[in-house]
């Protein structure tokens, strides 16, 4: 590449006439640097005339790219479009090469129409002509997923770094190579010389969001439920199954797009193991830790015929085997599905078995997550060693024992409290033949899903009783209430609590449902910054990743938000993002909403 690059500025260095103008560098520099912005405005504008103005009308214009070169300003001309819909231009740079000769180059991300988003390097050499400044040379190469963003900085900003510490006004934040550089006041945290500037006064940054408790392998809808409201017949489960599984970014956009930068994707099949290295080079999707297939007490019939999601825990064989599976195919914990249907299926008919489990976890140095909604179920849990607890407390108050047992093991609660709720609004839609809302302030969910929720209310209402409807609402209000009451004495414990949606159910959706969530933990009485650590710290402590993500420090990945709203008032203040950061890389929401559809 230089050997061309070195020849094709010989031979337009010879090809050229350049004036004779006193040697001034500086000039030169000026000149071109002038010609090369008004060039990129020309671009974002979509100003046709103006960006063909500044190129040399000649046969000796050189067009580079990954296939060569080409010459000649006629067919460059003609080809012109389609002009991209936003285009984020950085890191220009420019040198000398002789007298009325400079070479340029600058990065770039440009998105056209939904998600089609192109990241590289431009380049350009600058001749002065007799007629001005012109660009003799252009190209542009896409660089490899995984190449580091531009340095940039956000200035004046309020910060939240995620510690639970006082907020700092008129702070800096600075990136570099997708990492947090350097974080703090103003005045201390300097802006480096040429670093392209966010200006983000008046406007707060926190930490990426982290749902540390998702499902990729259900869709938000019942489609991905049958044992919820059976549509087989209309949407045949194995074909759902197979575009969660080749398409799973476009939940992935819309995790980015709410300002979920990481997810803990505790239960699914076992594609869902390969989720993080796909996602590894994607700035566009979150960070994903992965459990796997789930071990169920219950043989949970909703398996594939090829593929199961639960793996039947019930004996210490059972618990070897599914857990000895799980470690080798790359599972970062262990979940168990703790499911009890008395008197068929009691507490201390799968004890034992959960234990197992356990033990044979720690053998791997993996972590224990336990699904468990009753007291009794949650203390066996706790006893075989569970380190997350993926739901609240939903029959009784929590005890002194479970509280002990949680201290011992420094289990971490994430308490899931409006998941139950979705199922209701489902039901009711269909008895009501009513579409069901959408909590999606920043239009984050896909299309698709979009058409799923409202086709609820087309449903045929034989498929719901609307006494089953009413019993089910009010079971779930007990509930709710329950798991409040639990949540306010945990934290009073000392428990450290972690936010979970339980995305994917019904009426969950995969992204936006972070913001009811957090907002259903401050009415429980959470303060709005407990839950800014719990959707940030401890949220990526459950994920094991709190070297690398969760607070704002120098060394860990650069995963922001920017918001319009202080969200140490009001967590609602999640919902006004103006950008999201995501290992370095800063798009507005309007992008970011563009590409989830």
């Amino acid at each position: 590449m230089r050997t061309i690059r070195t020849v094709l500025l010989t031979l337009l260095a010879c090809a050229l006439t350049l004036p004779v103008i006193a040697d001034d560098e500086a000039a030169d520099l000026a000149a071109a640097r002038a010609v090369f912005e008004k060039n990129i405005d020309a671009i974002r504008h979509k100003d046709r005339d103006a960006y063909l103005s500044l190129y040399l009308h000649s046969d000796r214009l050189v067009r580079g790219g990954p296939t060569g070169f080409t010459t000649g300003y006629d067919d460059f001309a003609k080809a012109r479009g389609p002009y991209p819909e936003t285009m984020d231009a950085s890191d220009l740079r420019l040198t000398r090469i002789q007298p009325g000769l400079v070479y340029g180059t600058y990065r770039y991300r440009v998105r056209y129409s939904g998600n089609d988003e192109h990241r590289g390097i431009s380049e350009r050499l600058f001749a002065r002509t007799a007629d001005g400044w012109r660009i003799a040379l252009t190209g542009a190469i896409d660089t490899p997923p995984g190449t580091p963003p531009p340095p940039r900085a956000i200035v004046g900003a309020t910060l939240i770094d995620g510690r639970g510490g006082a907020a700092v006004p008129n702070a800096n934040v600075v990136l570099r190579d997708g990492k947090i550089e350097c974080a703090g006041p103003a005045s201390q945290c300097k802006v480096p010389e040429g670093v392209a500037v966010v200006d983000a006064k008046g406007a707060w940054v926190t930490p990426g969001l982290i749902d540390a408790h998702v499902h990729f392998s259900q869709t938000g809808w019942a489609d991905g439920r049958p044992d919820s409201l059976d549509l087989r017949a209309q949407y045949p489960y194995e074909k759902v199954e197979a575009e969660l599984k080749s398409n799973p970014e476009r939940f992935a956009r819309s995790y980015i797009c709410s300002g979920v930068t990481s997810v803990f994707d505790v239960g699914g099949y076992a594609w869902t193991l390969r989720l993080a290295e796909r996602f590894a080079t994607d700035t566009a999707a979150p960070h994903v830790t992965a459990a796997g297939p789930l071990l169920s007490t219950l043989d949970h019939w909703l398996n594939l015929p090829a593929e199961r999601q639960f793996i039947h825990l019930h004996d210490q064989a059972s618990a070897k085997s599914g857990v000895d599976y799980l470690a080798a195919h790359g599972a970062k914990a262990i979940k168990v599905w703790y499911i009890v249907r008395p008197p068929d299926l009691p507490v201390a008919a799968s004890a034992d078995a959960v234990k197992a489990a356990g033990d044979f976890a720690r053998e791997h140095n993996l972590p224990l997550i336990v699904h468990a909604t009753g007291l009794a179920e949650a203390k066996a849990a706790l006893r075989a060693g569970a380190k997350l607890l993926v739901h609240s407390v939903w029959d009784l108050p929590v005890d002194d024992e479970f509280i002990a047992l949680a201290k011992q093991n420094g289990t971490i609660l994430i308490p899931t409290l409006i998941v139950g709720r979705g199922y209701v609004r489902m039901f009711e839609s269909v008895v009501d033949r009513k579409p069901p809302a959408v909590d999606d302030p920043n239009h984050c969910v896909d299309r698709a899903t979009l058409a799923k929720v409202a086709s609820t209310a087309t449903l045929d209402p034989a498929l719901v009783k609307p006494e089953t409807v009413a019993a089910r609402d009010k079971r779930t209000t007990a509930t709710e209430t329950m798991a409040a009451a639990n949540l306010k004495r945990l934290l009073a414990a000392g428990i450290p609590v972690a936010t979970g949606t339980d995305a994917g159910n019904p009426l969950t959706l995969h992204g936006p449902a972070i913001y009811g969530e957090m907002e259903a933990m401050q009415a429980a009485g959470m303060s709005p910054m407990q839950i800014v650590t719990s959707s940030t710290l401890i949220a990526a402590r459950a994920m094991g990743l709190e070297k690398s993500t969760g607070t704002i420090e120098p060394g860990k990945d650069a995963d922001l938000l920017i918001l319009g709203g202080d969200p140490s008032s009001d967590v609602a203040n999640f919902r006004k993002i103006r950008s999201v950061v995501r290992a370095g890389v800063v798009r507005p929401i309007s992008d970011l909403s563009a590409m989830a559809q």
